[in-house]
Order: structure tokens, then C-alpha cells, then sequence
């Protein structure tokens, strides 16, 4: 990649235009022709480098209950349990992590599902020894952008892109037959191309205004975060993850957990439960080039709060990483298959 690329690549991260010819706005921004911005986009998604460009929902403001879970599966039956799991269309990410729990995945459901249960199940079904729920208790940041210039120093800050105060604003609000049908298109994979919500609009029967329309509504109240790309980190240099969990007493979560959200390398933070074998009630999520540059950002964040009870549990593996895709019959189906059956 050079320069142009990762300006690219930075930029696009942040925010997709929602534009009728989203790339001749980016090669406005760039200084550039758009024959060459989208001939870039696409060689860098040839290269797997780009991984998705399309709406970013916030799951939570959907409706959907979410969680982190933890589970400790026997390392001979890891990669089958991992299998199992993946199953679910709810799982979005699932990776092996250098711990005694070693195995952790995201998992969504409907507002009509039962979370537990559907954890319990996952839990039996993977033969695992234990499982913990690490709910969301706040959240105090969510928002990827890999920097890919190299120009942020560690201990960069930034105003977080999406908080719980950004998720408050959607609590109010409903969803109509129309905003659910936006959802179903935008959160899919866009095609490189000089319209891409083209298609879109014409299968919903709607000019592109109307659609851009629509999404900013819901962009303004909550529901969308941003219309972004996702990269697959390691195929853009970032070949370590470094999730860093904090011992930070329960009288300073409120004051430590935005401190560290602040920090640009910082792409997710949250307050999570404790449990007697878990003292870590605050998660940070950091992206480096390698272990040592994930470090540094955790000593940083760790001067920074005073915070000196920490781990950083890096993931060896990584099972699954997708967009999970809202309002699709998928949830039902595994329930009908997995769930109902066990039931006594």
C-alpha cells in the first residue's frame, strides 16, 4: 500500500458518503479522480484488505440483547467447539485467547430470544466447563479506525465515536416498516462501483434521496452509527489484538472507564460484571502492528489511570468475524433446531 492508500483507507474508516456518487466525493476530499479512487477501492478489496463497506447498526438500539461471553473449553475440543458456536447467526466475532478462558465470542439475538437460554445451550452444545456472561454494564466507547498512516502516537486522544450517551438518544425512538427495510439493505456489503445505493433504492422502490433521508434519520437518533468500511486487520498490518482487562475498583469505573476510552488506539470500552473468577471490570480493545505496539498502548492507558492491575489477552486464532445481519428468519431457525428440542 502506499500513502494514497492508507489516506484512503483512514478516510473511509471514519465515513462512507452517503452520496449518490460516493466515490467522487472522496476523490474531491483526496484531490484525485474518482476513476482512480474507486480502481483503488477495489484492488485493495481484491487484496482483502477491505473486508465490508455498509451501514454500521448499534445492536443494542435495534432491540437486539448482546453479550461478550467467556467460555473455558478443553484445548483438544476448541476448534469444534468453536464450530458449534459459529452456528449461531448471532455470533458476529469468535476467537481463542491466551487464557484459561480461552475461547470468547459476541453474540446478539432478537428482542423475542432469550439470551441465557440461548448461552446455556451454546455452552452444552460446545461441551464446555464454564461459560460467563460478560454483559455490557456501560459503554463508554465503540468505533474501529485503524490508523493506517502511522502518524497517531500511542497515547494519542480522540472524542469517542459512539458512547452510551449517543445510545440514549435511540431509547425514545421506534422503528417503522420503512426504517426496518433500510436496515435489511444498507447493512449489506456495498458493491465498488459509482452508485452503490443504487440497487438498494430500486429494490426498495425508493429514490436515492429518500433513502439517504431515511438513514440520516436514523443515524440522527441513534440507530446507525456510520456508514463505514471494515478492514481485516491483519492483511492491513495490524497483526496483533490486544484485549486488555482492568482491575479498576467499582468507585472509580465511572471516572477511569472514559479516560481510557479516550485513547485513539482504543476501539472499544466497556464496564463488564466481575465474577470470583474474573476480577476485570473494565475491557479495552486495542489494534497494533505486533504484540510490543499493543503493550505500549496498555502502559500508556495504565500510567495515564494508575490502573496497574491488568492482563492483555491477545487472540491466536480467530474462528469468526462477520457483520451480524439484523431482521433475517436465521435466529428463529436455530432456535427451532437447537433450542425448542432441548427443552424438557
Amino acid at each position: 500500500m502506499d500513502d494514497f492508500d492508507k489516506h484512503l483507507l483512514n478516510r473511509i474508516q471514519s465515513e462512507f458518503p452517503l452520496a449518490s456518487r460516493p466515490y467522487l466525493v472522496l476523490a474531491e476530499r483526496l484531490g484525485a479522480t474518482e476513476e482512480e479512487v474507486l480502481a483503488r477501492a477495489r484492488r485493495l478489496k481484491a487484496e482483502r484488505i477491505i473486508r465490508q463497506i455498509s451501514a454500521i447498526f448499534d445492536t443494542r438500539s435495534l432491540g437486539y440483547k448482546s453479550s461478550l461471553v467467556a467460555v473455558r473449553v478443553p484445548q483438544d475440543r476448541i476448534a469444534a467447539a468453536a464450530r458449534v458456536i459459529n452456528e449461531h447467526p448471532g455470533v458476529s466475532h469468535n476467537y481463542e485467547r491466551n487464557h484459561d478462558f480461552n475461547l470468547w465470542f459476541t453474540i446478539a439475538v432478537p428482542p423475542t430470544s432469550d439470551l441465557e437460554a440461548i448461552v446455556r445451550r451454546l455452552h452444552e452444545l460446545a461441551g464446555a466447563e464454564s461459560t460467563r456472561l460478560m454483559y455490557t454494564l456501560q459503554l463508554f466507547k465503540i468505533g474501529v479506525n485503524l490508523d493506517m498512516t502511522g502518524e497517531q502516537p500511542p497515547d494519542a486522544i480522540s472524542e469517542p465515536e459512539y458512547t452510551e450517551a449517543r445510545r440514549a438518544t435511540a431509547h425514545p425512538s421506534t422503528l417503522s416498516e420503512a426504517d426496518i427495510a433500510a436496515i435489511r439493505e444498507l447493512q449489506e456489503d456495498l458493491a465498488i462501483e459509482p452508485e452503490p445505493f443504487a440497487p438498494l433504492a430500486e429494490r426498495l422502490g425508493w429514490s436515492q434521496q429518500r433513502l439517504f433521508a431515511v438513514a440520516g434519520d436514523l443515524q440522527g437518533r441513534g440507530f446507525l452509527r456510520r456508514v463505514a468500511a471494515i478492514l481485516y486487520h491483519r492483511k492491513a498490518g495490524f497483526k496483533a489484538n490486544a484485549m486488555g482487562v482492568w482491575a479498576v475498583p467499582e468507585d472509580r469505573v465511572a471516572e477511569v472507564g472514559p479516560r481510557m476510552a479516550s485513547f485513539a488506539a482504543v476501539s472499544h470500552c466497556y464496564h463488564r460484571p466481575t465474577y470470583p473468577d474474573w476480577p476485570y471490570s473494565v475491557f479495552t480493545m486495542v489494534h497494533g502492528h505486533d504484540e510490543a505496539e499493543c503493550e505500549t498502548i496498555l502502559r500508556a492507558i495504565s500510567d495515564a489511570t494508575g490502573i496497574a492491575n491488568y492482563r492483555s489477552l491477545y487472540s491466536t486464532r480467530e474462528y469468526k468475524k462477520v457483520r451480524i445481519l439484523f431482521y433475517t428468519t436465521a435466529y428463529a431457525e436455530w432456535e427451532a433446531k437447537y433450542l425448542v428440542q432441548s427443552a424438557p
